[in-house]
């Protein structure tokens, strides 16, 4: 038995998946929060220009997510069993969203392309720490007295490269089953990554509608992450456990 053997999936996931679970996605309605359109509070020159509009933003999507009513959905906890029985060599987990979601229903190894929302960063130092209250443009730096105001959401903003690209294009390039769930295929370069797995490789994409990014997947499956997911890795399941008999 060697891993050679065995499948090299990747999956991404997007806000489809956490909207489930209650979390706004921001891609319908005009795109607005508070009558403020996303790019206005997510980029830097809006952390330049209005800082305190945009930590607001973020201490309020803060609060969401810790809302108790906001919970792992049926595909969160899908996901996680399946990298239970095949492995982390073998699963490779990319979340477009910035909830802590999937570590909540037990997945381990999660590359979150867009930053974490219950995290920050230092501007200056670049260091990161967990954070679960709000953020303010004074708030005194975790280790530095000699430095305040320094502290911006771990965020990957509109105009900003999303966290760790090189890893994610060698998963690509060498998997042989990609899914994409609950993603717009609107959103670059996240919409190209089906783009960049092999010919060989067996795509496979769950959404509740045709996106963009539809014609390069040669299966498509239509209905809420919440049903299509669970069903989906029990298939894989089945699969994984005959190709270990078989081995």
């Amino acid at each position: 038995m060697t891993p050679t053997k065995f499948p090299r999936i990747v999956i991404l996931t997007g806000a489809g998946v956490s909207a489930e679970s209650g979390l706004p996605t921001f891609r319908g309605a005009g795109g607005l929060w508070e009558g403020h359109r996303i790019e206005e509070v997510a980029s830097p020159a809006a952390f330049r220009n209005q800082p305190e509009l945009v930590h607001d933003f973020y201490n309020w999507r803060r609060k969401s997510l810790l809302d108790p009513a906001i919970k792992p959905n049926p595909a969160h906890h899908a996901l996680a069993e399946l990298e239970q029985v095949v492995g982390p060599n073998h699963l490779y987990l990319i979340t477009q969203n910035v909830d802590d979601l999937h570590e909540r229903a037990g997945s381990n190894q999660v590359h979150h392309l867009h930053g974490e929302l219950l995290k920050v960063r230092c501007t200056e130092t670049g260091e990161v720490w967990p954070w679960l209250g709000d953020l303010q443009v004074d708030t005194p730096h975790p280790s530095r007295l000699d430095l305040r105001g320094t502290l911006r959401p771990h965020i990957v903003w509109f105009g900003e490269q999303p966290f760790r690209l090189p890893d994610v294009y060698n998963r690509l390039r060498h998997c042989t089953l990609f899914i994409a769930i609950g993603t717009s295929g609107q959103v670059y370069p996240a919409a190209g990554f089906v783009q960049a797995t092999p010919a060989s490789c067996h795509r496979i994409e769950l959404n509740l509608d045709d996106t963009p990014t539809s014609p390069a997947f040669q299966e498509h499956r239509r209905g809420p992450a919440s049903e299509l997911v669970p069903t989906l890795v029990r298939e894989l399941k089945q699969l994984w456990a005959a190709s270990l008999l078989s081995s």
